[in-house]
């Protein structure tokens, strides 16, 4: 039987350090998609916390407790990084292979995301916990604060190239100010 061999998603490209900033990929072994049905968002909640001690997070945050992450990726879904059992309250989808992760960190990094991202990610308006699904350059994507110098950007893993192409080009630009 022939056995398989995980690859990370960015690589070539990370880890990427230009100037003040850098750029490394995450890799979660475990990522399930959860979708409510409808009427059962309260009960999802609740079994969540009773299976991972995290319920749903309010719309366009996240939370962490015990190396687990619940957070909200759009409309009526939300990502956790624990398998769930959730049989007729929401549609559990593992999603493990179908996002990259890179986490972007440093001082400058708000300099670099903003020639990306169109939305005001100063800790001020988009703080730690939030969460945004959103665009980079022309890629779909979700970022997350994580603190004051620390962003994730899901990106689809068959994107994950051209994310670190972007990023690469912008974080030149920036350290070359």
């Amino acid at each position: 039987m022939v056995k398989l061999i995980a690859k990370p998603a960015c690589v070539p490209g990370v880890p990427l350090r230009i100037g003040d900033v850098e750029a490394v990929e995450v890799i979660y072994d475990q990522l399930f998609s959860v979708a409510p049905f409808q009427m059962q968002q309260s009960a999802v909640s609740e079994a969540l916390k009773a299976q991972i001690g995290l319920g749903l997070t309010p719309l366009g945050r996240r939370k962490t407790k015990d190396n687990v992450t619940v957070q909200w990726f759009g409309h009526g879904v939300w990502l956790v990084t624990a398998p769930v059992s959730l049989t007729g309250m929401a549609a559990v989808t593992d999603q493990s292979d179908a996002w990259a992760v890179v986490k972007i960190c440093g001082t400058q990094m708000i300099d670099v995301l903003a020639r990306l991202v169109p939305i005001d990610l100063r800790p001020a308006h988009f703080k730690t916990g939030y969460s945004a699904r959103t665009m980079a350059g022309a890629l779909h994507i979700a970022i997350t604060r994580v603190d004051a110098h620390n962003c994730e950007i899901m990106v689809m893993r068959s994107m994950a190239a051209t994310l670190m192409h972007e990023l690469e080009t912008v974080m030149r630009r920036v350290a070359a100010r």
